[in-house]
Order: C-alpha cells, then structure tokens, then sequence
C-alpha cells in the first residue's frame, strides 16, 4: 500500500485510522475497509505507541466474519500517514494524532479489546463495522 499521498492515484480518498497499541480497534477498522471498499480506498492503521503484534481476539474475531488480517502489524504513527491521509478516524489515541488543516477528523468512542474475551470483541468488531459501513457510504456515495 503506498505510503505517501504522490502513490495514491488522484481522486482515491485515503483513510488513516489511529489508536493507541494498533493492535485492535484500529487494525480491525482498516480490515474492514479494506474488505468493503476494496482498492477504492487507501487504507492505512496506525499507533501512537504501538504493541509487539496484533491482539489475538481482534484476529479471532475478524476471521469469524471472513476477514484475514493475520499479515497485519502495529505501526507507530507518523506525521506523513496523517499528513497523507484524507480522513483520519481516531480511537482513543488522545491528543497524540497531529492535527492538520484541510483534514477531515473522527474520534470514535470504542471500547479497547484489550485483556477483554472474545464475546466482547466480537461486539466491539459488530460495532466497528457498522461505522465502517457508514464512513464508505459518504466516502463513495453511489
């Protein structure tokens, strides 16, 4: 995927979704975007102090609904993700995510599955995806 907003073919929006650990919320967000939207959209997922890998249950959890995102790895968050995003979604990053003009930004109030069992993630997952499916609807209206 390319990381800098001269790879992102014109009038291809581009979406950056930021949480702590990038290891859940985050990662399952650009999962289902992914899923959703296909190459319609860049999708990229960041942390403002990332783990060592993605949370387990995130990866049950998504696999159940037939997203695979075993391959993905938490990544620090930089200016130039932001600075090369259209939309950047926050996820209870606080006041870590740069803020530049001309960006459209969303702080989504979502419980961390963090140490929580898989029934809570699955819910937390359910959630995600209905703001996912949102986002994309005003993104790529048809």
């Amino acid at each position: 995927m390319p990381e800098n907003a001269a790879e992102t073919p014109a009038g291809k929006p581009s979406v950056l979704f930021v949480c702590v650990h990038n290891a859940g919320r985050s990662q399952m967000a650009a999962g289902w975007l992914t899923h959703l939207a296909g190459d319609r959209i860049e999708v990229r997922s960041a942390g403002s102090a990332p783990a060592e890998e993605v949370n387990r249950a995130a990866v049950e959890a998504m696999a159940e609904a037939g997203i695979d995102i075993t391959a993905a790895r938490p990544k620090v968050l930089t200016v130039d993700a932001v600075e090369a995003s259209d939309v950047v979604i926050t996820m209870g990053c606080g006041d870590a995510c740069p803020i530049f003009p001309g960006k459209r930004y969303e702080d989504w109030k979502l419980d961390d599955p963090a140490g929580q069992g898989i029934d809570t993630v699955r819910l937390i997952r359910d959630d995600i995806r209905s703001r996912v499916e949102k986002l994309l609807s005003e993104l790529l209206p048809d």
